[in-house]
């Protein structure tokens, strides 16, 4: 059964102005990011309906919004077709076709969806919306004025992933127990890494860590290996979508 949503006609205060402040932008300059058209569009690489696959929102049927672009390359990439690929969407139309799915989970991820500036009036438009709304981010850009009501899912890029330069650490101290911390592990190397940084910073304490195995660089059973060995108090997590249709888009 469709579920209509009512879309609020208001500018968010991540709009007013226009524009994110001159400050703001200098700070978040790199290379790959898309720059702001109007601020009521974004550059959408897909939208589509399927179980969440990872976080503490695994299982729940959400709808995926795409955001075009993104300034890092990790080795582990397995969306680089968001790199370029997309169409430049009317948030209005992007909050319509969201409302046909008829779920209250939205997940608005890319590519690194922050590289959009207007992603941050689309995530308050969302939430203004009623949906339940997490952010799937690298952890290389500024996320301090992504809307409270936003869950963040930020990642912390360890050596094997290329980008380890590329963490923003001053992002560990705008997190809540509202967010999640997940680092990707691709070897041993990059799981001790990953466990010291997490006792050096008591990350735990923070809000909840996610270890996560690279597809296809190391097995699931190994990672849970490790996890019970040292008692690490983090969630293991697989990616359900795929386990479920294998390594696919639109899932």
């Amino acid at each position: 059964m469709t579920t209509t949503i009512k879309i609020p006609a208001a500018i968010t205060r991540a709009a007013e102005g226009g524009a994110v402040s001159a400050v703001a932008e200098k700070k978040n300059e790199m290379p790959g990011i898309t720059k702001p058209s109007r601020v009521n569009e974004l550059r959408i690489n897909e939208i589509f309906f399927s179980l969440q696959g990872e976080s503490s929102r695994v299982g729940l049927p959400t709808v995926f919004v795409r955001l075009t672009g993104c300034p890092l390359r990790c080795g582990y990439c397995d969306t680089a077709y968001a790199f370029h690929e997309g169409k430049t969407r009317p948030i209005d139309e992007v909050l319509a076709e969201v409302a046909t799915h008829g779920t209250r989970y939205v997940c608005v991820t890319g590519g690194e969806p922050l590289a959009q500036k207007n992603c941050l009036v689309l995530l308050t438009r969302l939430c203004d919306a009623g949906y339940s709304v997490s952010l799937e981010t690298s952890g290389a850009i500024d996320i301090a004025d992504v809307d409270d009501r936003v869950s963040r899912i930020m990642d912390i890029k360890t050596p094997g992933s290329l980008e380890v330069k590329k963490n923003r650490w001053e992002n560990l101290a705008l997190l809540t127990a509202h967010d999640e911390i997940k680092f990707v592990i691709t070897s041993d190397a990059d799981y001790c890494w990953a466990r010291q940084l997490m006792r050096d910073k008591n990350l735990t304490t923070i809000c909840p860590v996610l270890f996560s195995p690279s597809f296809a660089e190391i097995s699931p059973a190994q990672l849970a290996e490790w996890v019970l060995r040292d008692k690490l108090e983090v969630r293991m997590q697989v990616q359900l979508h795929k386990v479920i249709w294998g390594e696919t888009r639109g899932v």
